[in-house]
């Protein structure tokens, strides 16, 4: 059976870079942020769901306006709590399902939002986890840069995830960002060797 990985860490702090390198080993990457924006085009129920209960306004003909609704669940918990509800279960199933399907030796599953609640539970037969760390001024000036927005929102941004106080005791590896590419890529590919090695040993 191949080894099903989850690769979290705050936001970033280079999950997607991570990924990229499992990915060239030989690593089927399954995206929770891919998985959820396809669930959002236009026609599908939980965009409609979204337009019912936190405003047609987030919604238009190409779908959700991602840049707006951001920033309003930001600035209002239970706006935030309304629309996980709506997306959070469904990117679970999707993404088990996608897993399942996998015939990859090591299938790295990238959550953002994990959290130890939802790995005890919803993302529980996942066998490993991965966090990506980097400092906090990296992850601020990452997000103003990729996002355009300013730097009190992405800010914001990072103070509203899971410190890594939160993060690390569901940890299984921890890889730390905090130095040049290279070194994240030598380090990535360390890591796919060995989950390689443990998916074989599991078949």
């Amino acid at each position: 059976m191949a080894l099903r990985l989850a690769v979290s860490g705050g936001i970033a702090a280079g999950k997607s870079a991570v990924c990229a390198v499992l990915a060239e080993c030989g690593a089927h990457i399954i995206d929770a942020d891919a998985v959820a924006r396809e669930l959002v085009r236009p026609g599908q129920p939980a965009l409609a769901e979204i337009a019912e209960r936190l405003g047609a306004r987030f919604v238009s003909a190409d779908g959700l306006d991602r840049a707006a609704l951001r920033a309003h669940v930001f600035a209002d918990a239970d706006a935030k709590a309304a629309l996980e509800a709506i997306l959070h279960p469904r990117i679970q199933a999707e993404l088990r399902r996608q897993c399942e399907a996998s015939t990859a030796p090591v299938t790295a599953v990238a959550i953002p939002l994990l959290t130890p609640a939802s790995r005890a539970g919803a993302y529980a037969w996942l066998q490993r986890v991965l966090i990506v760390e980097a400092p906090r001024a990296a992850q601020v000036a990452r997000i103003a840069a990729r996002d355009g927005s300013g730097r009190e929102l992405a800010e914001a941004m990072v103070s509203a995830q899971l410190d890594s106080t939160g993060r690390l005791p569901m940890a299984d590896d921890v890889l730390i960002n905090d130095g040049p590419l290279a070194d994240l890529r030598d380090w990535s590919r360390r890591l796919y060797a060995r989950y390689a090695a443990l998916g074989s040993a599991s078949r």
